[in-house]
Order: structure tokens, then C-alpha cells, then sequence
């Protein structure tokens, strides 16, 4: 069993591809219409091939995939340091145990273009082609207990001290653009220099991969036709 799972702009999906001592191929697609990580696709795809194993009754199974880390979970040699993803692992032992054997290997990516394919069609929501099994999730596969939101104190302690926040940073940044506002050389204007010029920092891959693990979506605008006098017009921009 070759499993993969997808996430981009568009969505997550996951794949999974049988194949038989034979040769015989059983194809799967997975649709995620719900806030998932690249790792909760990958486990989606893998606990999905798992229960398609155990309903056609095969008992000894190869699962190869190319992510290292949910291989590396499942093979105990690292720890599922998040809640979500132990509770993925925890659903992975429940399967394990209806295998006479069970073996977990990780492959590189050109091994496991197939299922790469698959999972793809799945997140891209693509047409299927004839001979492919498709399902759609609407939620996670796994369930966890959510912890009730805590009130903070609002009251002070004695000897606690309050914390006053000063105005709002975005002030300066939403009258710049929608006023047309500037600001004198001075610490306003470093401010308003320091907010804006952020280069590729909200672009790169470690922060989106941490908005996909905290569930935050991304919007991104542009600036078009600069003017000569230093001022540009904004352009798809909404600032929240």
C-alpha cells in the first residue's frame, strides 16, 4: 500500500494506491473539506488505507510513504509531540492490531508518485478518472477532547501588575492607506517603516506552515502604479 497525502492553496486531499502480489491496483482519493496540515493529510491518507485493508480482509500489509515524519511516528522512533498527531498515532495502533503483520517504510517522493497523483486530485478537487475510488471527509478522522476557553482574571492580584497596551500599531498603516496619510521623519514614521517593510517574512515556508497549524487563513494583496510622488495605490488590499 502507497499512501500520500496534499495540502496547497486550493485544499488537502489524500491518496492511497493497493497493490496486489498479483499486480492487481486498487486506486483511492480522499476530498478533506476541512482545515487540515500536510502531516494530518498524510494520516488521513494512511488510517483510510489502513480500514480499506482491514474491510477487504488482508491480513499481512506493506505501507510505504514519503512523509519521514508520520513513518518515523508510527515506527515509535519519534514522538508525536502535538496533540492532534498523537491522536492520529493512537488510532494507527487501534488498526495495527488487526494485522497479522504490519510494516511501515518511508520511500522518497519518486517512489511514490502514484499515490502522489492521487492525493493531488483529491486537494485540487479534479476531475476523477473512470476506475478510481473517490470519498469526501467532512471532518477529521480522529476526535479529541476540546478543553473549555478560560476566563482571565480581570480583577488584579495584589502585587500583580496591569499591563496597558498602547494604540493600536495598524492605526498609522490603515490611515496611510486609506487617507493618504504620511507621518514626519520621526518615530511614527520608523513605526510605520518597521510594520510595513517585512520583506519575505509572511511569505516564506515557516510561517505558512504555522497559519496551517493554527488554522489561520491567509490573504494576501498587492500594491500596483507607483506615483512620483513616492505614494502607491493600493490594489485587491483589505486590511482587517
Amino acid at each position: 500500500m502507497y499512501f500520500d497525502g496534499a495540502l496547497n492553496r486550493d485544499g488537502a486531499g489524500a491518496g492511497v494506491l493497493f497493490i496486489s502480489p498479483k499486480g492487481e491496483q486498487l486506486k483511492y482519493v480522499l476530498q478533506l473539506l476541512f482545515k487540515a496540515t500536510n502531516s494530518a493529510a498524510e494520516y488521513e491518507a494512511l488510517i483510510h488505507g489502513l480500514r480499506i485493508a482491514v474491510t477487504l480482509d488482508i491480513k499481512h500489509l506493506l505501507a510505504y510513504g514519503d512523509s519521514k515524519v508520520v513513518i518515523q511516528q508510527v515506527n515509535k522512533d519519534w514522538e508525536c509531540t502535538k496533540e492532534k498527531m498523537d491522536a492520529y498515532c493512537r488510532e494507527t495502533r487501534k488498526l495495527e492490531a488487526k494485522f497479522y503483520s504490519l510494516e511501515f517504510h518511508h520511500v522518497p517522493w519518486d517512489d511514490n508518485v502514484a499515490a502522489d497523483v492521487l492525493s493531488k486530485l483529491g486537494s485540487k478537487w479534479s476531475i476523477i478518472p473512470p476506475g478510481v475510488f473517490i470519498e469526501a471527509l467532512n471532518s477529521p478522522t480522529v476526535k479529541m477532547e476540546e478543553e473549555p476557553p478560560t476566563k482571565p482574571d480581570l480583577v488584579p492580584a495584589i502585587g500583580q501588575q496591569v499591563l496597558t497596551l498602547d494604540t493600536d500599531w495598524r492605526s498609522p498603516i490603515i490611515d496611510f492607506v486609506k487617507n493618504n496619510k504620511s507621518y514626519p521623519k520621526g518615530k511614527e514614521h520608523e513605526k510605520l517603516a518597521r510594520h510595513s517593510n517585512l520583506g519575505t517574512s509572511f511569505t516564506g515556508f515557516e510561517f505558512w506552515d504555522y497559519c496551517q497549524e493554527s488554522c489561520i487563513d491567509v490573504y494576501y494583496s498587492s500594491v500596483a502604479h507607483p506615483r512620483c510622488n513616492g505614494q502607491v495605490e493600493r490594489a485587491n488590499g483589505l486590511i482587517l
